[in-house]
């Protein structure tokens, strides 16, 4: 029997490209499993797209887990900022909040995102409890 090297390859590369396109159409990627990279770039274009009133659940959902998060009683209410990072400042292997972008809720609604964002949170009155 006759060894037919290049139809053992050619078979090979076709059980491969079968492999390739079955991991591609059922794979579905979520935020929290990208790279970093690719992560920053989804959370940018995700959150040009969020509307003031969306749930923080439906957020979540959308963005996947924040990088920070804080919380505290205010006088209207709960507010939490959660902090997606979406831009690289150092190269240093490390999410800061200074390479966030906050998200702002009361009561678990979307009121507000942005530089400016966190330190409304700061300044806001806490409750007393």
């Amino acid at each position: 029997m006759k060894f037919n090297a290049p139809a053992v390859i050619g078979g090979l590369f076709a059980v491969y490209l079968v492999f390739v396109a079955i991991v591609m159409l059922t794979h579905e990627s979520t935020p929290n499993n990208m790279d970093w990279d690719d992560r920053q770039v989804y959370n940018l274009q995700t959150i040009s797209t969020l509307d003031l009133g969306q749930a923080k659940k439906e957020v979540i959902e959308l963005l996947g887990q924040a990088d920070f998060s804080e919380a505290k009683q205010g006088i209207e209410g709960a507010m939490t900022v959660l902090f997606y990072r979406t831009h690289r400042k150092n190269s240093d292997g490390e999410t800061t909040r200074d390479e966030c972008t906050p998200l702002l809720f009361m009561n678990d609604k979307l009121i507000a995102w942005g530089t400016d964002t966190y330190e409304q949170y700061l300044s806001s009155p806490t409750a007393e409890l």
